[in-house]
């Protein structure tokens, strides 16, 4: 599936609820789902600067595509970070690079985050677009 399919898939989904309580518990439930980050890789260079929660992200090559892992110590951070990584991992560096992160107002996220939760948000899609960028270079 291209990033794009994904994208509207989760908005779909979060679509289909009625209130705000519901979308978070779903997040909640994504978070439980992420691909964990292996432990040797909770570092404070995988540490992403700018959340209010501690999120720790991987990245590495796999063929041609990259692969994200992550986790966070708090719940809702969690279910951010799985839904990023839901949509960009597994794709390309070249596609993460180009990637429109509309589908993040579609759902209503950033709206519904306190604000610094939201400059979390924020800082989580840059630094998965930095890991692409780094990436594409190694692949160029």
């Amino acid at each position: 599936m291209t990033i794009k399919e994904i994208q509207d898939a989760i908005v779909d989904e979060f679509s289909m609820f009625d209130d705000w309580m519901q979308r978070y518990e779903y997040m909640i439930e994504l978070g439980k789902s992420l691909p964990l980050i292996d432990e040797k890789y909770k570092t404070d260079d995988n540490l992403i600067k700018g959340c209010q929660s501690k999120v720790w992200v991987h990245a590495a090559l796999d063929g041609d595509k990259l692969v994200f892992t992550a986790d966070s110590d708090a719940i809702i951070t969690k279910g951010i970070i799985a839904i990023l990584i839901r949509a960009f991992s597994g794709q390309s560096p070249k596609a993460i690079m180009e990637a429109d992160t509309a589908f993040i107002d579609e759902i209503g996220l950033k709206e519904h985050l306190s604000p610094t939760r939201a400059n979390g948000l924020v800082s989580m899609i840059k630094q998965l677009k930095m890991y692409a960028i780094a990436y594409q270079t190694q692949l160029n």
